[in-house]
C-alpha cells in the first residue's frame, strides 16, 4: 500500500481510480512548486533576423562561417540587407535567453524559469516579451526608450551559421534593475543560475552580484565560455568571475582559444576541459564540471578529475535546417534535467535531444511539447 503522509496522525491512502488521479495531481503540483523559479538566466535579449546567404554575402561584411561577433559600422548595412531577404525570419533570440526557453520548453511547468536582460521600448521588445511569455519564461526586462532592442544578424549558408549582434539596448544593463526589491526576488528565489559570456561585456558587475550570492547561499552557478573572442578581449573579467562557476560550458573552438589565452600550450579538448575543472573555485561546497560539445563529436565533460566523453545523436545532412542555437538549446536541455536533480549523464543526453530538435528547425524554435523519455 503506498501512504501519502500529511502529518504525524494523518494520511492519504488512493482507493480507487479517482484517488489515484488525485494522488498523481498531487505530485503534478508539488513538482510544480518544487521548479517554480528554480532556473533564472541574465544576458543580453536580442532578435534574431536570419536568413539565407552566400558565401559572397559573408565575404563582403568580412564575417566568418561558424563564427559569433559583435557588430561593427561596416556591418550595419547588413540587417537592412537581410530584411529585404524573402526568406528572412525574426526569431526571439540572445545565447541564455534560447537556453532559458529551451529549458522551460523541456520542463513544461509554467514559470520554472526566469530571464533577465534589457530591451527597447519598442515592437520588437513587445514581440519578445509577448514570445517569452508564451512560452513560460517570466520575464523581468530592463526597458529603455534612449536605444532599440538588439538583434543579431544569423547568416546561414549550407545549413551553418554565422552570428553578429547589434547589441543596442541590450548593451545598456545596469545593476540598479538588478538590485530593485521585485526583481533581486527572482535570484532569492532561484537555485540554478546561468548566464553567457556575451554579458560580460555589458555588466559584470551584475555577474558578480550573482555569482556571490550563490557561492555565499549553496547555489549553482554556471556561465558559458560562448564566443573566441570573449576568451581573448574579455579575459580578465573571464577569469575574475570563473572561480565563481559550478559549471563551465563551450564548444571546442572556444575551449582551445581559452586554452591559448591562458599560456596552456595545448590544444586537446579532454586536456583543457579537465585543466578548467580543476581551476580555484570560491567555494567548495560544489566541485567544478566543465561540458564542451564538439559539433558531430562526443561531448567532452570533465567531472572530478576525470573525463567522459558521450557519443551526440548525429542527423542526416538532409535533415539539417540551420545550425543556429544548437550550443544554446543543448544547455537548454542540459539544465532541464539538472534542476530536476538528475545525473550528468541524462542531464547530456537531454541537452543532445534539445539540439537535435533545434538544429531541424529555423532558429531557437520548437514543437509544442519535447519527445524525450
Amino acid at each position: 500500500m503506498f501512504t501519502l503522509c500529511r502529518s504525524a496522525s494523518h494520511s492519504f491512502t488512493p482507493t480507487s481510480t479517482t484517488s489515484h488521479i488525485s494522488l498523481l495531481s498531487v505530485f503534478s503540483s508539488l513538482a510544480s512548486m518544487e521548479l517554480d523559479g528554480v532556473l533564472l538566466g541574465m544576458c543580453n535579449p536580442l532578435l534574431d533576423i536570419s536568413a539565407i546567404v552566400d558565401d559572397d554575402f559573408l565575404q563582403r561584411y568580412g564575417i566568418k562561417l561558424n563564427d559569433a561577433i559583435l557588430a561593427e559600422d561596416k556591418h550595419k548595412p547588413m540587417y537592412e540587407e537581410l530584411a529585404s531577404k524573402s526568406n528572412v525570419e525574426y526569431i526571439a533570440g540572445g545565447a541564455t535567453q534560447n537556453s532559458i526557453r529551451v529549458a522551460q520548453w523541456m520542463l513544461q511547468v509554467p514559470n520554472a524559469t526566469g530571464y533577465i536582460g534589457c530591451i527597447g521600448k519598442d515592437k520588437f521588445g513587445e514581440e519578445m516579451k509577448k514570445r517569452c511569455s508564451l512560452d513560460g519564461v517570466k520575464v523581468h526586462y530592463y526597458e529603455i526608450d534612449t536605444a532599440p532592442t538588439g538583434t543579431c544578424a544569423v547568416c546561414v549558408v549550407g545549413g551553418e551559421r554565422s552570428l553578429v549582434a547589434n547589441l543596442s539596448a541590450a548593451n545598456c544593463y545596469k545593476s540598479e534593475h538588478l538590485i530593485k526589491p521585485e526583481n533581486w526576488a527572482l535570484v532569492e528565489k532561484a537555485k540554478y543560475f546561468y548566464i553567457s559570456g556575451f554579458f560580460l561585456t555589458v555588466s559584470p558587475d551584475s555577474i558578480q552580484l550573482v555569482a556571490e550570492h550563490a557561492a555565499a547561499n549553496s547555489k549553482t552557478f554556471m556561465m558559458n565560455l560562448s564566443a573566441p573572442f570573449i576568451c581573448e578581449f574579455f579575459k580578465d573579467a573571464l577569469v575574475k568571475v570563473l572561480p565563481y562557476m559550478d559549471y563551465v560550458f563551450g564548444n571546442e573552438t572556444e575551449a582551445r582559444t581559452f586554452s591559448k589565452v591562458q599560456g596552456w600550450e595545448t590544444d586537446n579538448v579532454e586536456e583543457i576541459a579537465l585543466k578548467i575543472s580543476k581551476l580555484p573555485k570560491a567555494s567548495g561546497t560544489h566541485k567544478r564540471i566543465t561540458v564542451i560539445t564538439q559539433g558531430v563529436d562526443p561531448v567532452c565533460v570533465a567531472e572530478d578529475g576525470k573525463v567522459n566523453l558521450y557519443p551526440v545523436i548525429l542527423l542526416p545532412k538532409e535533415k539539417l535546417v540551420d545550425t543556429n542555437a544548437a550550443g544554446d538549446a543543448f544547455v537548454g536541455g542540459f539544465l532541464s534535467q539538472l534542476v530536476k536533480g538528475k545525473p550528468t549523464e541524462e542531464c547530456v543526453r537531454a541537452g543532445c535531444y534539445a539540439a537535435n530538435v533545434i538544429i531541424q528547425r529555423p532558429g531557437c524554435t520548437y514543437p509544442e511539447k519535447p519527445d524525450f523519455h
